[in-house]
């Protein structure tokens, strides 16, 4: 209070950021027991020759008003040493002083500040002698040298230039001081302490190369079950995370956490999981901004409906069969076009399969309704039906051809129906139950479609290791973060908005799922075009080539989204892949039930 004034105006050259850093206010010094207003009055007498000051003697501290100004210097050098030390050692200086002043109230403030700075400037006690070398001590990481750039380089994010640099050439660096900046009227003493107090400046492009070995090491720690070494490193991951910016530091994050569910095993806890896709209507809404905010889906969509419309071309009655509903935003411009093909639209029927809502609402059917609705705005004859299944392997091909049940059915003279069975981001996930993926197919070859249409992540998450499985997710998922920052800046956001950050959490969900879980629970096991080829072909079916067409207006839709100058679409035999730069992403296919391989005995007879 009143001491706090007195004392400050006896010592100007006291620095305001010392004081607020150790005990914020007033300074360390001037916590004492409130004394009442009438003892400030009282009047000392004189000690050793001098007067005491009146005001600090009311507060129990014996101080000549002549040694005021060398008290105060000392407090000064006090701080600076206290300061110090703590950059290095801030537990155990802060227990000692927090002892000292709680336990010992000295009388003689001069003399109590001299044994304080003689107690700090003591020369450190010499260092224990380091124990032996542990299996969990190889992984830890010590600085490394400059590394030659790898034939596959890894990039984690465009940010390693800083937006604070000086110029767009230099490198982002931090400087980290174990003293704040000195004032000007500060004296010599403190001076030359501050001088001897080092400067580390972390170059941020070289914490990025520890932070992905750190990642690297901590997955081979984890496929080595050594959990000792993988929660040593997890929490260094968690330290160098802090001094990269933007996609680096994010993907970075969701990986940790990842590695961090896997080593602790934490229970399911409520809400939204990351291993288990707990929220189906959490989900969707993620879904939905990831549509919004990335072309990923938009091209999944356009390229798959421009497929079906070419493989429908001709035909009056047509069905399509949709694995993942979700809010049915795929089929909208699925029906305009139809609407506008010369002849007429064609009669159109859509069967959409989606998962149990947890309140058992029928989202399925809310998102007929709206279907519907825009149908009948653009006179399209249209027909739905909603299937819930926990699975897609529990479907049946009598649940996809039973036309009698919603009053499809027609007469013999009629035409026959057209099916179309389209996918996107589901296949992958009958991976993680044996069979599944083969039963499904047995389905969809039943109903015999014309074409199937499926999209798929173009990255390989289900064979090998877990190190290789990590090393692969770790490059796909650091290049998809790097296409939403991308995309973002392009369009003159800074932070992207909501519509980036839920697009953010969609991923690490998938992220999580990846790393974290095993067995039935890890169903994000993406395969590769090629590997979808051996598959495809397999079961029975053939590739339908998607034609140029696709390709051209693939490429003029992705010229007019913000930040597409980073996308590239690609054909890959027959098929198109959207990536960021040189990485493709996601792949498109189409696919016919193969006609039965003909009998030679029975060809020759025919000609």
């Amino acid at each position: 209070g009143h001491s706090d004034r007195y004392f400050k105006k006896k010592k100007e050259k006291m620095k305001r950021g010392h004081q607020d850093t150790l005990h914020g206010g007033g300074g360390w010094y001037a916590v004492a027991p409130e004394m009442e207003r009438g003892k400030r009055k009282t009047t000392m007498g004189a000690e050793e020759g001098g007067e005491v000051d009146e005001l600090l003697a009311a507060l129990g501290y014996k101080v000549r008003s002549s040694d005021m100004a060398d008290v105060a210097h000392k407090l000064e050098q006090l701080e600076m040493a206290m300061v110090s030390s703590a950059a290095t050692n801030d537990d155990a200086l802060l227990s000692h002083l927090a002892s000292d002043t709680v336990h010992y109230n000295p009388s003689d403030l001069s003399t109590w500040v001299d044994n304080i700075l003689s107690e700090l400037n003591a020369p450190p006690p010499p260092l224990p002698t380091p124990p032996p070398l542990t299996s969990a001590d190889a992984y830890d990481l010590k600085p490394l040298p400059a590394l030659p750039a790898p034939a596959d380089p890894l990039v984690l994010g465009s940010d390693l230039q800083s937006e604070v640099t000086p110029s767009p050439r230099d490198r982002k660096r931090m400087k980290v001081c174990s003293s704040p900046p000195s004032s000007s009227t500060t004296t010599d003493t403190a001076t030359s302490a501050a001088a001897a107090m080092p400067v580390v400046v972390v170059d941020s492009q070289e914490a990025g190369i520890r932070l992905v070995h750190a990642l690297l090491a901590c997955a081979e720690a984890v496929q080595q079950d050594n959990l000792k070494a993988a929660d040593a490193l997890v929490k260094q991951i968690s330290v160098l995370a802090t001094s990269q910016g933007g996609a680096m530091r994010k993907v970075a994050g969701y990986f940790a956490e990842a590695l961090a569910r896997r080593i602790y095993r934490p229970q399911p806890r409520g809400g939204v999981g990351c291993c288990s896709f707990d929220s189906v209507a959490f989900d969707d809404m993620l879904h939905m901004h990831f549509y919004e905010s990335c072309p990923f889906l938009k091209f999944a969509h356009f390229t798959a409906n421009q497929a079906i419309l070419e493989a429908f071309a001709g035909c009056r009655r047509v069905h399509v069969v949709d694995f993942g509903m979700r809010q049915g935003m795929q089929w909208p411009a699925l029906l305009q076009a139809l609407a506008l093909r010369p002849g007429g639209p064609p009669s159109f029927r859509l069967t959409g399969i989606g998962p149990p809502q947890p309140d058992n609402s029928d989202a399925l059917q809310d998102v007929g309704w709206k279907l519907a609705q825009l149908a009948e705005s653009i006179r399209v004859d249209f027909r739905y039906r909603g299937f819930v299944a926990a699975s897609l392997a529990d479907l049946e091909p009598y649940m996809l051809l039973d036309q009698d049940a919603d009053g499809g059915g027609g007469g013999k003279d009629e035409e026959p129906e057209v099916v179309a069975v389209n996918s996107v981001f589901e296949l992958h996930r009958l991976l993680a139950r044996p069979g599944a993926l083969d039963k499904v197919l047995g389905t969809v070859r039943a109903v015999r479609p014309r074409i199937v249409t499926v999209v798929e992540q173009e990255a390989n998450h289900n064979e090998g290791t877990f190190q290789e499985r990590f090393t692969e997710a770790l490059h796909y998922y650091s290049t998809m973060f790097d296409s939403l920052e991308g995309g973002a800046a392009a369009a003159g956001a800074d932070d992207g908005g909501p519509d980036q950050a839920l697009s953010e959490v969609y991923l690490g969900r998938q992220i999580c799922n990846v790393v974290a879980c095993e067995g039935a629970e890890r169903t994000e096991r993406h395969e590769t075009l090629a590997q979808w080829r051996g598959r495809m072909d397999r079961a029975g079916f053939e590739p339908v080539p998607i034609g140029s067409n696709a390709f051209k207006q693939a490429s003029m839709l992705l010229a007019l989204f913000a930040g597409g100058d980073g996308y590239r679409v690609e054909e890959k035999d027959g098929c198109l892949t959207l990536g960021w730069h040189t990485r493709p992403l996601i792949a498109t296919s189409a696919w016919r039930v193969a006609a039965p391989a003909e009998d030679p005995l029975s060809a020759s007879a025919a000609r």
